[in-house]
């Protein structure tokens, strides 16, 4: 909506209160987001912390432990907790680097490719769903906000695999 429409808020001075309900907002719409992937890890004994490593494993195959480490901001202990588990489970193979031997570079198994799949199926199929009932301009919009909101080193991440495509 152009400035001054009706029913149109100006962005330069936004209140407390919208401020409030973009933050709530944001909140229950990351419920709905992860809702339908927490449903399919649930059978797996699997919590967010593995959707995420599957997901950028998925993005970017024969990534490092140190990037995935960078990417997902996390303790080394508790990332490797998260492989161990997904490595033991066969669905993500560990190899060492070819250059550096001591490097482990991540990919995923056929059987942590199917899982992947079925997770971003469902994120697909409901963001799908809310992009349609907004419309383009909505989601560039909306793109703009979520990149604007990255820390700098998180938006060189984000960058990067976009180009990757």
């Amino acid at each position: 909506m152009a400035e001054g429409a009706p029913g149109s808020e100006s962005l330069l001075f936004l209140t407390d209160e919208q401020l409030r309900k973009g933050i709530e907002a944001m909140f229950f719409a990351y419920r709905g987001f992860t809702a339908d992937p927490d449903r399919i890890l649930e059978n797996h004994a699997y919590g967010r912390a593995h959707h995420r490593a599957i997901h950028f494993i998925n993005r970017s195959p024969g990534t490092t432990v140190n990037n995935l480490l960078s990417i997902l901001g996390v303790t080394k202990q508790s990332l490797n907790r998260v492989l161990r588990t997904l490595i033991e489970d066969g669905l993500v193979e560990s190899r060492v680097g070819t250059r550096d031997k001591r490097e482990r570079h991540l990919f995923l198994t056929e059987e942590g490719a199917t899982l992947e799949r079925a997770l971003s199926d469902a994120q697909r199929a409901r963001m799908r769903s809310a992009y349609r009932a907004a419309g383009p301009e909505a989601v560039s919009g909306f793109r703009q906000v979520l990149e604007a909101m990255m820390d700098p080193d998180m938006r060189r991440h984000f960058n990067t695999m976009k180009e990757a495509g």
